[in-house]
């Protein structure tokens, strides 16, 4: 694996981990776009979809598993960061109460649960499906590994967080229009973004190209 991969691995798997935890905050505030509440996570979390792909078609199917895992890894540590800097005693003599914290933050953790459970299962099956594209279909076509990967991810994605994340917390058409919100959004990104399949390339590819 030469350096130039490397490289490619690195920065798309920093550009992964960072929009994961982006999408965990921002997906305290619920937004009204279009008539649709939408979690604002939603703005940046579907770009993780293009990214994972992005990292399996370079490194294959067990970094980008190993990437998946560690994310959600990442993620917990977050929550029981900002969990245990919420608990610990706030200096109220100098600062004062600092309960702006607590309210905004704290309230992070279900999210990660949501976030952590629907990424793992729904970029497990992301992943295998990519992988099944390969198997079956070959290395052509890389638009088509991305849509059909991604058709079926996002809406068993979408599904699990917002069941997590927003049952009972909110009235019951707010949680149905954020998940049909969470589909539509995801599916335009994933439309947006399939060109970035094709700014990578891996040594196999490249071996198929060269024949």
């Amino acid at each position: 694996m030469n350096t130039r991969t490397l490289q490619t691995i690195v920065i798309v798997s920093v550009c992964y981990v960072a929009a994961q935890i982006f999408a965990d905050i921002t997906s305290l505030r619920i937004l009204l776009i279009a008539g649709l509440s939408i979690d604002g996570g939603t703005l940046v979390y579907p770009f993780t979809f293009t990214l994972r792909d992005m990292v399996h078609k370079v490194a294959g199917a067990s970094i980008a598993r190993t990437l998946i895992f560690l994310a959600a890894g990442i993620n917990i540590f977050m929550a029981l960061l900002f969990w245990l800097v919420a608990r610990l005693p706030a200096d109220v003599q100098n600062v004062g109460a600092q309960t702006e914290f607590a309210t905004v933050l704290a309230p992070v953790f279900r999210i990660v649960l949501a976030s952590i459970v629907a990424e793992v299962v729904a970029e497990l099956i992301d992943t295998e499906m990519y992988e099944l594209w390969i198997k079956r279909i070959g290395y052509q076509a890389q638009w088509g590994r991305v849509l059909a990967s991604n058709a079926i991810s996002i809406p068993v994605d979408s599904a699990i967080f917002v069941m997590i994340a927003f049952f009972g917390a909110y009235p019951f058409g707010v949680v149905v229009s954020i998940f049909i919100a969470n589909i539509i959004v995801k599916g335009l990104v994933t439309i947006i973004s399939i060109p970035g399949i094709y700014l990578v390339k891996d040594e196999q590819e490249k071996k198929v190209s060269t024949m």
